[in-house]
């Protein structure tokens, strides 16, 4: 299967991005880089594709022009990235040829080449017997560096993103509401988030009553109940591969549980803390202290099990996390999320999380929408 139509970056964008890959690699040591399909190859040259058993991978030399090695009947999917203005040449290969040899043909005499980390073994065997005695290491340490610090384009993309999952947020109360499962109020909420602007509903969380002490719970036939609190996570990819990823927490009528009010009320102190706390110069631990602090103050530290934070962009999960023991130092463009919860076991659980970005002077926030608990139903 070949790349699919998607909106592509200018050809000087990608043209960029490749000359600093292929900067960083050399820097680091590296011949040259061996992308497949996956977000990095998106990233490098804008084609959107998965990794089959017919292996697709662009060789990025230190020096020297990319090539990309293609299928010759997946070719038509990569016309419009393998345009002269980019400078990436294509060599195709048919059933028959050995296309990781092709690919180790590129290179004059190499040492150490980087593969990248979604590759499948599959193919990263091929590759080692076809390069046999090189030293092979992965891509990721390279090409995070470059995909961590967002572009104005990127933060733009990501801008769209968080806006359109604020629509979704915004339109909660024609889903959810007693007596209906979790997994129907999921369905609504999926199709919302492509009315909404996405191109895929890549995760929708509906966690009510007990189910919501479980961060990654998903959704279940469990009967949503007066007194319920709900934690809603939803997020997905715009047509520019650039993801939102937003959590919100309602209840359904008056909480059931006294403790509700005072217990939230410390989650949303301790998630603008975390905001307030990001600027450039602080590390990607000190955002996590920040939450963790006014958590553990309040005595419910043993009940916020997750990192704060991760990096987002052409993934929903990407460097940088942010986590004790990071001490990444924040820049302007480094694009993350902020989202501590209060999870109690068997009872409810809570959390906020809004997309956030590094700036020149401090944060911007991608997400806008109320961070008090959100009453529905009364």
């Amino acid at each position: 299967m070949s790349s699919t139509a998607a909106p592509v970056p200018a050809p000087e964008i990608l043209r960029n991005r490749l000359e600093r890959a292929a900067a960083a690699a050399e820097k680091a040591g590296f011949d040259a880089l061996f992308v497949t399909p996956g977000s990095d190859l998106r990233y490098l040259i804008g084609a959107v594709g998965g990794s089959f058993e017919r292996l697709t991978c662009l060789v990025l030399p230190v020096s020297g022009k990319p090539t990309l090695i293609v299928p010759k009947l997946e070719l038509p999917g990569y016309e419009a990235v393998l345009v002269d203005e980019l400078g990436v040449q294509a060599a195709t290969w048919v059933d028959g040829e050995n296309p990781a040899a092709i690919a180790a043909g590129l290179l004059k005499s190499p040492k150490r080449v980087a593969v990248s980390d979604f590759t499948p073994a599959l193919h990263v065997l091929g590759l080692r017997d076809a390069l046999a005695g090189v030293e092979q290491q992965l891509a990721g340490p390279v090409i995070r560096e470059l995909r961590m610090r967002k572009d104005a384009s990127e933060i733009d993309s990501l801008r769209q993103a968080g806006a359109a999952i604020d629509r979704v947020h915004a339109r909660m109360g024609e889903f959810l509401r007693a007596g209906r499962t979790e997994n129907e109020v999921a369905a609504d909420i999926a199709a919302a988030i492509l009315e909404e602007g996405h191109a895929v509903a890549e995760f929708v969380i509906v966690g009510s009553g007990p189910n919501g002490a479980s961060p990654h719970h998903g959704a279940s036939d469990r009967v949503i109940e007066q007194g319920d609190v709900v934690v809603i996570d939803i997020g997905g990819p715009i047509a520019e591969g650039y993801n939102s990823d937003s959590t919100r927490t309602y209840a359904i009528g008056t909480p059931r549980d006294e403790d509700v009010a005072k217990t939230y009320a410390v989650l949303q102190q301790a998630q603008q803390a975390a905001v307030d706390a990001v600027r450039p110069g602080v590390t990607a631990q000190d955002i996590d202290r920040a939450a963790r602090k006014v958590i553990e103050d309040a005595g419910f530290g043993e009940y916020f099990i997750h990192r704060t934070g991760h990096g987002i962009g052409l993934d929903v999960h990407e460097e940088p996390y942010i986590v004790e023991g990071n001490e990444l130092v924040l820049e302007p463009g480094i694009a993350f999320s902020v989202e501590p919860g209060i999870y109690q076991s068997g009872r409810w659980g809570a959390r906020i999380e809004d997309i956030v970005v590094c700036t020149e002077d401090g944060v911007e926030s991608l997400n806008n929408r109320p961070h008090e608990l959100v009453v529905l139903g009364e």
